[in-house]
């Protein structure tokens, strides 16, 4: 990737939704992945190396549908989780293919946003130290901005130290913009919190204070419960733009696979609340697909790029 290729004609992303515009992200990958063929148990991240072709399309057919932003298909390649298969040698590599695939979908006029996901290590058990995540979070956030990213998102995060700590590497390793989603559980009481007791607002004030530039929410939710949780991060956002990607609804077990019951005009009837409630970045999450993300540029009435 050329240092003319990088940010060419697409400033940042935080200053395209401060000028009015409302942006859309993509869909879902492991969805994707699954219906490309990838097996239960198999590492998601490795068709980066070993069925690029595939990996590309993906970013590209949401490109096709219309989407402003495409994630990357990292999301669990930090070393943590590819120990459990054997390849953390290849997370730099795993990476940098990632965030080219997509740059090569994407091409100059779209954003690509390097996808981070949780370890899956517990600091509050003892599994893993602050030093050890950062160390991991930095590498992995360097490599996809070589491989062309545009910037990073920390996302489906539970624990907001895990989530600053990655923030934090992702701004050491020169990402120019970062974006961070949590993701949350609906209580008895019917509020929402993360798996470590973190309420939205609680969540968005930590990522805004490590530094993030995008706050928001993804998965866990259907876009109805989307809502109500945007609407409890504003309190805490000012003037930050906020990003939301719903599952399509609440999955079903079917076959011993997870199935999503919201259709694509079922999701894109609800972008409006969506919007009223403060996202200004939107997008789906599990069970989304290509379909949900043109249904949305539809309501949006915006040409993409």
């Amino acid at each position: 990737m050329g240092e003319e290729d990088k940010g060419e004609g697409r400033g940042r992303i935080a200053e395209a939704v401060r000028a009015g515009r409302i942006l859309l992200g993509d869909g879902a990958w492991g969805t994707a992945l699954y219906a490309r063929g990838l097996a239960q148990g198999e590492c998601p991240e490795a068709w980066c190396l070993d069925r690029p072709a595939d990996v590309r399309a993906i970013a590209a057919d949401y490109i096709e549908a219309g989407s402003d932003l495409v994630g990357t298909n990292s999301f669990g390649a930090n070393r943590f989780k590819l120990e459990h298969y054997g390849l953390a040698a290849t997370a730099d590599r795993i990476n940098e293919a990632a965030a080219r695939l997509s740059r090569e979908a994407a091409g100059r006029a779209r954003w690509v946003t390097g996808s981070v996901g949780p370890t899956g290590r517990l600091l509050l058990m003892g599994d893993v130290t602050e030093e050890e995540l950062e160390e991991a979070f930095t590498a992995q956030a360097a490599a996809l901005l070589r491989g062309g990213a545009d910037a990073i998102c920390v996302e489906t995060m539970s624990d907001p130290t895990e989530a600053a700590l990655a923030i934090r590497a992702a701004r050491a390793a020169g990402a120019p913009e970062v974006l961070c989603t949590f993701t949350f559980d609906r209580t008895v009481r019917g509020d929402y919190r993360t798996l470590m007791g973190t309420s939205p607002a609680e969540a968005a004030a930590a990522a805004l204070e490590a530094g993030a530039d995008i706050v928001g929410t993804n998965c866990g939710n259907g876009i109805e419960r989307i809502v109500e949780i945007v609407a409890a991060m504003r309190e805490a956002v000012g003037s930050a733009p906020m990003l939301a990607q719903a599952n399509a609804g609440l999955p079903r077990v079917v076959d011993g696979r997870d199935e999503f019951p919201d259709g694509p005009e079922a999701m894109a009837d609800q972008l409006e609340a969506l919007v009223e409630a403060g996202a200004r970045i939107v997008g789906g999450c599990c069970g989304t697909t290509p379909d949900h993300i043109r249904a949305f540029r539809a309501r949006l009435g915006q040409s993409p790029g």
